[in-house]
């Protein structure tokens, strides 16, 4: 039995897996509000006595830099440490790595279906691959291609500095400048960098604010309320604040790319791409994602798709757990 975790700063998904014939099985599912939890810790346990199952290795992808087996989350005032959870799970090791590690674990375990593509290119390209996915944060992770298989590294690029590309991102980096000093990508590539986008645009008197989604914005999901009324047409403002978010995310998808030289892919990740495909399906996000001067005939060989499966971090933490502690190979679909 496995223990799988996708720990991040708005909920907690965990789930128990079975290997079967070389597949991960998903047995069961929970889902924990993060904030309503002092740690971790405290949802393992209630999901252990909710399942009545004990595992016999956990493997959990967390929001945040995991170093010597310890992490301070990003988005919740946590300090998880591997050590402890495995004393409270009664393992030998409990393994923790980034979420985005996660998620890049979890795509060689996708169907096609799990995925859409937001560009089509000739051939079946090879190479190192990328995922970066837009949440509560944004997320960044490789996989290194060595001639036969990829293997995975996390890093925290989204935290790099955001780099405006013309006279209204020089803008919005003095607004956000003034606001928090640094400026990194996921103050701008996240939901909450949504909402800081819409107001920079209303602050700085590029559009008016709807009493009603004033409204929707105090009583939800803020974020969540912009993108609807972008995606309705019910607000000139939302729309562009939509649009001015998605060329950023394209942006630093293809400055990823770059770096990476992920010339076997990028995926996109995360709670944002699925709910908001028509945009991203739209010339916005590719222009940003391939306008890199000199190397934009290599930016246009570079497969991009979007992960519309909600389930890939748990799937690449049970990937890794039965990886790392077993030496178990799990197949592909």
């Amino acid at each position: 039995m496995i223990l799988a975790g996708d720990i991040g700063g708005t909920n907690a998904r965990l789930a128990y897996f079975e290997l079967q014939d070389g597949h991960l099985k998903l047995l069961s599912e929970s889902v924990f509000p993060s904030r309503e939890h002092r740690g971790l810790d405290e949802i393992v346990v209630k999901f252990i006595e909710l399942q009545g199952v004990h595992p016999d290795a956990a493997c959990f992808g967390v929001a945040g830099p995991v170093r010597n087996g310890r992490v301070e989350t990003s988005n919740l005032p946590w300090i998880i440490e591997s050590s402890r959870l495995a004393k409270e799970l009664q393992l030998r090791s409990a393994l923790l790595i980034n979420d985005l590690e996660a998620n890049a674990w979890g795509i060689s375990a996708l169907e096609e279906k799990d995925l859409v593509a937001l560009n089509q290119v000739k051939g079946n390209p090879v190479g190192n691959q990328a995922v970066i996915a837009a949440g509560t944060g944004l997320g960044e992770a490789g996989m290194f291609w060595d001639g036969k298989k990829h293997l995975v590294f996390a890093c925290e690029g989204g935290h790099a500095d955001f780099a405006p590309r013309n006279e209204l991102e020089i803008d919005l980096f003095r607004y956000l400048h003034t606001r928090f000093g640094h400026v990194s990508y996921e103050r701008i590539v996240s939901g909450p960098g949504l909402v800081n986008v819409f107001h920079f645009l209303r602050d700085t008197g590029r559009g008016e604010e709807p009493p009603w989604l004033v409204e929707a914005m105090a009583h939800g999901d803020a974020a969540a309320a912009i993108s609807h009324a972008a995606l309705s047409g019910k607000s000139p403002l939302a729309e562009q604040a939509l649009d001015l978010w998605v060329s950023i995310y394209g942006a630093e998808a293809g400055n990823l790319a770059l770096k990476i030289l992920s010339t076997g892919g990028i995926f996109l990740g995360g709670g944002i791409a699925p709910k908001i495909l028509t945009k991203l399906s739209g010339p916005l996000f590719m222009q940003s994602f391939v306008g890199k001067g000199r190397m934009q005939a290599l930016m246009e060989t570079i497969p991009v798709k979007v992960i519309t499966n909600d389930k890939t971090a748990l799937l690449g933490a049970a990937r890794c757990a039965v990886v790392r502690t077993t030496n178990v190979a799990v197949e592909k679909p």
